[in-house]
This record gives structure tokens, sequence and C-alpha cells, in this order.
């Protein structure tokens, strides 16, 4: 039982870059964290009850689909911001170039659909002791990390840091995370 909750709290470490990331999209609410957790929670139930039938169906190894979506969500924000800040100098305004909400919610999909699948991951790992405990923790320690570094994204010192550097370290948060999911396992860090 206590394998199952540090191995929830651990794996849940990437949602501080991601809560950094949408942090720093001033578009970004804290409401839309509420409601990409709420899902996220939801999903992560589903993926408990189903886990055993779900994992062996899925033909790659899951980090691969969670790494190379998040490396593409982080390069897609940063040439994003550089194509649409070029475009805008073309025509002349000089309006902040902003993340759309489909980024955000779309970020927050991914996030949810990986908190799935280490929802099932673990599940499957500590299975004869499972408990309704791993989704929930699962997912409160994804709230809480993400919770934490959104709010540090908005305080004052970082608000300082120049829009094209926010955006920069943005995507990079979730290109490293993206690495993370592909070269780092969770048996390696227990072993």
């Amino acid at each position: 039982m206590l394998m199952s909750i540090v191995s929830g709290l651990v794996v849940s470490v990437d949602a501080l870059f991601i809560g950094f990331s949408l942090g720093l999209q001033q578009r970004c609410k804290f409401w839309y964290i509420h409601a990409i957790h709420a899902f996220m929670f939801v999903l992560c139930i589903i993926g408990f009850f189903v886990a055993g039938q779900i994992y062996d169906l899925i033909p790659i190894d899951p980090d691969y689909v969670v790494g190379f979506a998040f490396i593409a969500l982080g390069l897609w924000t940063i040439l994003h911001y550089f194509v649409s800040k070029r475009i805008k100098e073309r025509k002349g305004t000089s309006e902040e170039v902003s993340v759309s909400i489909k980024s955000i919610a779309l970020v927050g999909l991914v996030m949810s659909l990986e908190a799935m699948l280490i929802t099932m991951g673990i599940t499957l790992v500590f299975l004869p002791h499972s408990t309704i405990i791993i989704p929930i923790i699962v997912a409160f320690a994804h709230f809480v990390y993400s919770t934490a570094t959104f709010h540090l994204a908005r305080t004052k010192r970082i608000k300082q840091i120049p829009e094209t550097l926010t955006h920069v370290i943005s995507g990079s948060a979730l290109i490293i995370y993206g690495l993370l999911a592909l070269f780092v396992e969770i048996d390696d860090i227990f072993l």
C-alpha cells in the first residue's frame, strides 16, 4: 500500500512542468486547471478499473505515446509562437502573441491521458494490493504539483521574464517531460 502511494506521488512529478507551462500562458485561467484535473480524476478512476483489460491492448509502450505527444506539444508551442509573432510583425501589429485555448485544452487532454496510463501502470504493478487510493493519489498529486507551479509561474519575478522567453520556457518544459517519459523508467527509480 505504501509503495503504491509513493509511486503515485513520484510519477506525478510531471505535473510540475505542466503547471509551470500553463502558468506562463497569460490566457490560461486557474479554473482551467480545475477543469483539467476533474477530467483527469475521471480518467484515473476509469484507468484503475480497466487496467488489466486495456493495458495489454496498447500495441506499443505507452511511454512512447506520452513522450512523443509532449515533445510535439512543446515544439508546437515554441514554433507557433515564433510563426505567429512573425505574421504579426509583417502585418505591422504589435499585439501580444498568446497561446490558444485549443492548445491549453490539448495539453490538458494529453496530461489527463498520461495520468490515466500512470494509474493503469501502478495498478498493474501492485495488482494484488491495488486499491482505489491509487487513482486518487495520482489525480491529487497532479493537482497539487501543477497548482503550485502554476501559481509560481504567476509570481511577480516570473512575470518579468520577457514574453519570448516565457514561450520558450513553456515549450521546453513540455519537451523535458516528454524526454523524461521516453527515457526514465519507474523501475529505475525504485530499484
